[in-house]
């Protein structure tokens, strides 16, 4: 009995201490804040875009959006899509974006649904941006996202592991075995191969993307001693799988069977195909969340986490797959607030926002969540059925230079947080948050990252 009480506390100590998590803008005095607030004079930031006006089919591989290859100095990332948007142009081509325009380029390049756009994207903003100037690399860290406030803050961008980017990626490398930023050769000839062996006429499609999901699964167990499986990554990991059979598929075809030419040209040259369409009609969590449990289905899977390499430990204790609710409050109680676990001022005023905004699009999926405050009810917080933002936060402009070669840091740990929410928050809607607005449509700065899923 006492044997397995140890064993049990544990494996609750493993999943406490494996999940990575990420020193923030939360350690930060409120001098630092205010002081760095000051030196700064703002700009407004506007509320997410809304859904697109024409959101039919249309050639997106256009003249307006000619692919340039990344410069040795843009920023690429873990995401083959976001890769692609940014080097035909849909998003700055350095890769230094702001929450809405992620919004508006996922939406006009893709034809993803808003509601589906919000959820994606203040997830990874929340995570991985920069809160006090509303900008995040889409690969690893950069000085484009705006000077770092003082230090414990990273702002790491999507490449930082175990956020955005997460362990049995499909081709490229878990971090602790490989390089999990750089498309993998071997791992795409394994994608290949599972599209032959499963797909329809050789193609990537629902059937090869539930066996190579399964396959990544169990070569990442067998071989990855830190292998962390548990919300959100196992929501992450299984959209992701259906990503490419929906969004990389010429919306004149529609058919959900991705060629092998096609996904050699999002996942490994991150470009569209020559006269490429996006999808018919904006593609919402009603299309993406019966795919996701149909491939889930075929090799359901308890989330969980390695005690070495081939050792797996199951952690019913965290949410499942299908308690989509569950994994909301997971993120905002656990992930969010360890990483902010004390914000103020300005900073306090802009977590409340983005994510408010977040929770548009969890709302918007129509799953009965109700909305999480885990720095207590803002004064104006909307409603859990209408939870849309009112104002805008102003957010003051900052200067950068251009061209230096920051790279990203280390995890740090995060230890599991409380889901009691805390009170006093004091949020109007209005918030004082430095930017750097000029850097978002710089063509080529930062630090090289070439990387994708």
């Amino acid at each position: 009995m006492v044997k397995f009480a140890a064993f049990a506390l544990l494996a609750l100590v493993r999943v406490a201490i494996a999940i990575p998590a990420y020193q923030s803008l939360g350690g930060l005095s409120q001098r630092e804040v205010d002081l760095f607030i000051r030196q700064n004079p703002p700009v407004v930031i506007p509320n997410p875009p809304g859904p697109l006006v024409d959101d039919s089919i249309r050639m997106v591989n256009d003249a307006d959006h000619p692919f340039i290859a990344p410069g040795p100095n843009d920023m690429r990332g873990p995401c083959p899509g976001l890769n692609t948007l940014a080097s035909h142009g849909y998003l700055p081509r350095n890769g230094i974006a702001t929450p809405g325009q992620l919004v508006d380029a996922i939406q006009e390049g893709f034809n993803l649904g808003n509601n589906f756009a919000k959820f994606l994207v203040y997830q990874g903003f929340l995570i991985n941006g920069n809160p006090l100037t509303n900008l995040i690399s889409i690969g690893g860290k950069s000085p484009l996202t705006g000077p770092d406030p003082p230090a414990p803050a990273i702002v790491g961008g999507l490449n930082t592991h175990g956020t955005f980017e997460g362990d049995t990626s499909m081709t490229r490398s878990d971090a602790v075995i490989g390089d999990n930023h750089n498309f993998n050769e071997t791992l795409f000839s394994q994608f290949v191969d599972f599209s032959t062996r499963f797909g329809v006429n050789g193609t990537y499609d629902i059937n090869a993307a539930a066996e190579l999901r399964n396959q990544r699964i169990q070569q990442s167990m067998a071989e990855n001693p830190e292998f962390v499986f548990v919300a959100p990554r196992i929501l992450s990991a299984y959209s992701e799988a259906i990503f490419a059979l929906i969004f990389f598929v010429d919306g004149r075809q529609n058919n959900r069977q991705l060629t092998m030419d096609a996904a050699r040209d999002f996942f490994d040259l991150q470009h569209m195909p020559e006269g490429f369409n996006r999808q018919p009609a904006a593609v919402d969590f009603p299309v993406v969340d019966p795919l996701v449990t149909t491939i889930f289905n075929q090799h359901p899977l308890t989330p969980g986490v390695n005690q070495g390499a081939g050792n797996f430990i199951p952690q019913p204790q965290t949410p499942v797959l299908s308690d989509f609710c569950g994994i909301y409050e997971d993120f905002v109680t656990r992930i969010v607030k360890g990483l902010y676990p004390n914000p103020q001022g300005p900073l306090l005023d802009a977590l409340n926002l983005n994510l408010n905004f977040f929770f548009e699009g969890i709302a918007g999926r129509g799953s009965g969540c109700t909305q999480v405050f885990p720095y207590g009810q803002p004064s104006n917080a909307s409603t859990p059925s209408a939870p849309a933002a009112t104002g805008s936060a102003i957010m003051p402009t900052v200067s950068v230079t251009p061209g230096s070669n920051m790279t990203e840091s280390a995890a740090t740990v995060m230890p599991t947080i409380s889901a009691t929410p805390v009170s006093g928050s004091n949020f109007t809607g209005s918030a004082v948050i430095p930017a750097a607005s000029a850097t978002a449509s710089s063509n080529s700065t930062g630090s090289n990252s070439t990387t994708s899923t």
